[in-house]
């Protein structure tokens, strides 16, 4: 069996980290290079670090602050935001990234997610998908969670597995900060339709929420911010917890 990953998700505005609930009220959650070797010190799986306005900035990801990340982290962590290209990728890749997150610039050009996997391989492309559920299906929401498309997030999925995406990052607006528990049957069907890696995001708000991610919703990983930034939830505590419920882990 594979073991699950424990995530920190950090989201980057302005050279900082920041939180909010459902995308928005952000409050700054402090400094993105320290939270992040402070996470892999703690025994964190991998990283993901999110400039959450550099697309609607229209502006590149920062590349230096990822040198500086990779200078401090000995654990793989992931970078989006305002990547639109090839060259964009190989900015990041050569600044120390290890696996790069695209969202609106791939809905908007779907050949951009075959394009990357040709180039670097399906490995180093995690493809985030940010839905909402309107009432009667999962829609696909672009520009950090600002636009909504009539896109079904089943059917985006699935286009993008084919395309070459090497894992999906999935997260549910509706839960985004809540604290009330991951989206367990989203995530469930999601992971049973695709071959490749889910990870789950937003909601988490306890230990217990995870070990139902990983049950109940059947995800490969699952990525938190708020309660590791506030320190509601240590990691260490988390895999204790999870190992005691005989779930893999690293």
């Amino acid at each position: 069996m594979l073991t699950k990953r424990i995530i920190p998700c950090l989201d980057i505005k302005d050279g900082r980290t920041v939180k909010g609930i459902n995308f928005i009220n952000l409050r700054d959650a402090g400094d993105a290079v320290e939270l992040g070797k402070a996470y892999a010190e703690q025994g964190a799986d991998e990283l993901v670090f999110l400039d959450i306005t550099a697309t609607v900035e229209k502006r590149k990801t920062l590349s230096d602050l990822v040198k500086r990340i990779a200078q401090n982290l000995n654990i793989p962590f992931t970078v989006g935001g305002g990547i639109n290209s090839i060259g964009d990728v190989a900015v990041l890749l050569d600044s120390g990234a290890d696996k790069i997150s695209i969202n609106t610039a791939a809905v908007k050009r779907p050949e951009l997610i075959t394009e990357l996997a040709k180039g670097f391989g399906s490995q180093f492309v995690v493809l985030a998908v940010d839905t909402r559920f309107d009432g009667k299906d999962w829609l696909v929401y672009l520009n950090g969670g600002r636009t909504a498309t009539e896109i079904k997030t089943l059917d985006w999925v699935k286009e993008a597995q084919e395309r070459g995406a090497g894992e999906i990052l999935l997260t549910s607006m509706n839960h985004d900060g809540t604290k009330n528990g991951f989206a367990l049957d989203l995530t469930a069907k999601v992971s049973e339709m695709l071959k490749i890696p889910i990870i789950a995001s937003g909601g988490a708000g306890n230990s217990e929420h995870f070990a139902e991610i990983f049950i109940q919703g059947k995800a490969d990983a699952a990525l938190a911010a708020s309660i590791f930034h506030f320190g509601e939830v240590l990691i260490p505590d988390l895999k204790f917890f999870l190992k005691n419920k005989n779930i893999a882990i690293r």
